[in-house]
């Protein structure tokens, strides 16, 4: 039987960002929250530089050195965004497709996520789903979720679970 490892960094953030301590609690609840016994939970000590695809292969890596055979790589993995334009500067699958080429070279296989939205009709479907059936999209973006969390509004329910909103608000 195959095993999750979860290793989400906690390391210092970027100047917007959830601090990595406040992080690490989160987590903590999360592993409640989705208690599975084929998971597993190594906090690593690193911090997102939003390198894009160069960063991916770097989370391979430390992935593979933790025994991980597969690695689960999202959307937009490490983006980041023009200073100039404010245009994102990579692709938003060019870490996916940079990790498919060099992925039998580093010995790990990657597994591209879905990118998964959240409708008021269907509840969780992937985007292409949903564009195909019509159905209402809801969005939050990570700037938008700290805005509102920082100015006491409420976070909804799909996306996020309330025991995760109430470590947020006792520690941002």
């Amino acid at each position: 039987k195959g095993v999750v490892l979860v290793p989400p960094p906690c390391g210092p953030p970027q100047a917007d960002d959830i601090p990595g301590t406040v992080r690490y609690k989160t987590y903590e609840v999360l592993k409640e929250e989705t208690h599975n016994d084929r998971t597993r939970w190594e906090y690593l000590p690193y911090s997102m530089h939003m390198a894009g695809p160069r960063e991916a292969i770097q989370h391979m890596l430390i992935r593979k050195n933790f025994g991980c055979t597969h690695f689960i790589i999202g959307r937009d993995m490490a983006g980041s965004k023009s200073s100039v334009t404010g245009e994102d500067y990579y692709g938003a699958y060019d870490a996916q497709d940079f990790a498919k080429e060099k992925g039998a070279e580093l010995g790990v296989t990657p597994v591209p996520s879905l990118n998964l939205v959240y409708t008021e009709e269907e509840g969780y479907v992937t985007a292409d789903e949903a564009k195909e059936k019509g159905l209402s999209e809801k969005k939050l973006s990570g700037t938008k979720f700290r805005q509102m969390l920082r100015g006491g509004e409420d976070i909804p329910e799909w996306f996020a679970f309330k025991s995760v909103v109430k470590v947020l608000r006792e520690n941002v």
